[in-house]
C-alpha cells in the first residue's frame, strides 16, 4: 500500500483520532494537518504517523488543499477524524489503485451513525469522491461540505466509510445551524436569491425526499427524527439567505 497517501484535517479530535488512524494502518503515508488543537489530538496521532503538521485555519477547502499538497503519492484518500475506513472498502481501494487503469477517482458511500446506531443498509447513503489522483483534483471554495473536483473517470465503490459525527440529536442540530449559515452565505455571495415559494415548500419537500425517497423510514423513529432535522436544515438555508438580503 505504498502508493496511497491518506490525509486528514483535524482540530480537537482526541475522542476520534485513534479510531480513524487504526482503520488506515498499513498505508505508509498518513498526513495529519492540525489547526490548533488544545487536547491530545496530535499526541495520539503521533502513535500512528510522524507526518504531523500545523496550519492556521483558512477555511476547510483551503486546509484540505494544503494537506493534499503534502501527500507523497498521486493517489490520495481523504478522511475526517470522526470517520472510519471499513475493511471492505480498504480492500476495494487497494485493488483499484493497484490496477493500471484510467480511473481518476472513486465515489464512496458514507454510512451515518445517528442516535447511537448505523442507518439501515437499504436506506440511501450519501456519497462523495474521497479517493482520487492528486494530479487530477482540486478543492472548491465552499465553506462546508467541500468536495474535491476531479477531472476524468469516476468509479463507484460499494464499500463505505463509517461516519460518527452526528451521533446525537444535539450534535446534528448544532451542525445544521452552523452549516446552514455557511451555505446561505455561499449562496448570497454567488448572487442567489431567496423566494417565497422555496420558504413555503422546501421543508415538506425535503422531508419527503429524506424520509420516503431516501428510505429513511426504514430507520424507524430515528429515521423520522433525522428526516425532520434534514428538512429544517434545508429551510434554514433559505431563511438565512433571506435574512442576508435584508
Amino acid at each position: 500500500m505504498n502508493n496511497i497517501s491518506v490525509f486528514l484535517v483535524v482540530k480537537n479530535e482526541a475522542l476520534n483520532i485513534e479510531r480513524v488512524l487504526k482503520s488506515v494502518e498499513g498505508f505508509d503515508d498518513i498526513v495529519v494537518v492540525d489547526s490548533g488543537s488544545i487536547d491530545d489530538t496530535m499526541a495520539l496521532a503521533s502513535k500512528y504517523t510522524n507526518r504531523l503538521y500545523h496550519h492556521e485555519w483558512q477555511g476547510m477547502a483551503q486546509q484540505k488543499e494544503y494537506a493534499k499538497s503534502l501527500c507523497k503519492h498521486d493517489w490520495v484518500l481523504n478522511l475526517d477524524a470522526d470517520e472510519e475506513l471499513t475493511s471492505e472498502l480498504k480492500q476495494q481501494i487497494i485493488e483499484l489503485v493497484s490496477q493500471n487503469n484510467d480511473i481518476s477517482g472513486a465515489q464512496i458511500f458514507i454510512q451515518e451513525f445517528f442516535m447511537g446506531l448505523p442507518g439501515h443498509l437499504s436506506a440511501k447513503m450519501n456519497s462523495h469522491i474521497r479517493l482520487f489522483r492528486k494530479s487530477m483534483a482540486t478543492y472548491g471554495a465552499e465553506r462546508f461540505h467541500e468536495s474535491a473536483v476531479v477531472s476524468g473517470k469516476i468509479k463507484n465503490l460499494t464499500g463505505f466509510i463509517n461516519h460518527y459525527g452526528e451521533k446525537t440529536i444535539e450534535i446534528k442540530i448544532d451542525k445544521s445551524n452552523k452549516y446552514s449559515s455557511g451555505k446561505a452565505l455561499d449562496k448570497f455571495e454567488h448572487d442567489k436569491q431567496s423566494g417565497l415559494l422555496k420558504l413555503l415548500f422546501i421543508f415538506p419537500l425535503m422531508f419527503i425526499k429524506s424520509y420516503f425517497l431516501r428510505r429513511n423510514f426504514l430507520n424507524g423513529r430515528r429515521g423520522f427524527i433525522g428526516s425532520m432535522i434534514n428538512a429544517f436544515y434545508a429551510f434554514l438555508k433559505e431563511a438565512k439567505l433571506y435574512e442576508l438580503e435584508l
